[in-house]
């Protein structure tokens, strides 16, 4: 029985690979943390170089306990810029978590347990009174943010000077309750030589959860659809009040668990402190491949943001300089960061049209 055997075109086997090459070309550049991580490669393996006491073991687990505490924070502004929105309150809302919890407790004679659990009460009510006020008015996040900043910049001073006297709160650490909230908070595991502190595990743990939602989730759709097009994510039923006001609480709730950390790490608060840490979790979800303009980003991008802002702001004083050019470079790695998340994302829209 004879049978007949189909042959392909000449040069079909050469269109297909190259399909195949085109699609994988595109799947990465769709990618948002590709160029990130090219960049943490890049700076990683420079610092190797010229900054020999970060080739030990300690040293690098201190760059991941760097990372973490900007990076927890990071993973809901990531997050909430993904959504559209921005919030200039998170800084500053670190430090009045910290300490309401300690004031309220130490002067009140409470459980900390009990001022731990009314910080977090207190901080998703800041979120919530963010989103409602730019839902409700349609004033721009960055405006009603920036009245919280200031509101809540002030009450860190003043109430802190009216209770205690001066800008600090008092030491907690005899306190009922600081033994157990010390190990959440801020626990350190001793491994071997090095010393891992709890917060790098908690900054996974939140990573792995926000890029679940976010990718698998119908929520997480509804992040990206906000955030692309308001309008239109509402015209086929998201609801869009209810997504921001909670990706608001959301950065209050991680804003909250890193004010934790600080207290029940140091045992005492200053008042000042916090002021400017919004624009580092900004920028780490920036170099991380996060849009300003909302609809594009993930969470590993950002996580890969924050590595890069850990590495060098210590590795800039491994390598013996000025601490003061890390500012500058900030600065220069936001511009790049931008350039390079626009340029990514016209070529991979490009190539997908094509």
């Amino acid at each position: 029985m004879s049978q007949t055997v189909k042959t392909a075109p000449a040069g079909a086997p050469a269109e297909a690979s190259n399909r195949v090459k085109l699609g994988l070309s595109n799947r990465l550049l769709a990618r948002p943390e590709i160029g990130a991580l090219v960049a943490a490669i890049v700076i990683f393996i420079f610092f190797l170089i010229v900054a020999p006491a970060f080739r030990t073991a300690p040293a690098f687990f201190t760059v991941l306990y760097q990372s973490s505490t900007i990076g927890i924070v990071a993973v809901g502004v990531g997050m909430l810029m993904i959504g559209g929105e921005f919030d200039l309150s998170a800084g500053v809302l670190v430090t009045a978590a910290g300490l309401f919890n300690a004031l309220i407790c130490y002067n009140l004679g409470l459980n900390l347990w009990v001022g731990a659990i009314l910080s977090l009460v207190f901080c998703l009510a800041v979120g919530f009174l963010n989103g409602y006020l730019v839902m409700k008015t349609g004033i721009p996040s960055f405006l009603i943010t920036l009245g919280t900043f200031f509101v809540l910049q002030g009450a860190n001073l003043g109430v802190t000077k009216i209770v205690t006297g001066s800008v600090s709160s008092q030491n907690i650490n005899q306190m009922d309750g600081y033994g157990a909230l010390n190990f959440i908070f801020a626990h350190v595991f001793q491994i071997g030589s090095v010393q891992l502190n709890i917060t790098v595990i908690w900054w996974l743990l939140f990573t792995a959860l926000s890029a679940y939602i976010l990718q698998r989730t119908k929520i997480g759709n509804w992040i990206y659809a906000v955030g692309g097009n308001a309008a239109s994510a509402r015209a086929v039923g998201v609801p869009v009040i209810r997504v921001k006001i909670g990706l608001f609480m959301t950065v209050s709730f991680l804003a909250w668990f890193t004010g934790m950390h600080y207290l029940y790490n140091f045992n005492v608060l200053q008042a000042g402190n916090g002021v400017g840490n919004e624009f580092l979790y900004i920028i780490a979800a920036v170099v991380g491949g996060t849009l300003m303009t909302g609809g594009y980003g993930n969470a590993i991008g950002v996580a890969i943001g924050a590595f890069i802002f850990g590495m060098t702001s210590l590795c800039i004083v491994y390598a013996g300089w000025d601490p003061n050019w890390f500012r500058a470079f900030l600065g220069v790695m936001l511009l790049l960061a931008v350039l390079v998340n626009l340029y990514v994302k016209k070529l991979s829209t490009a190539r997908k049209v094509g």
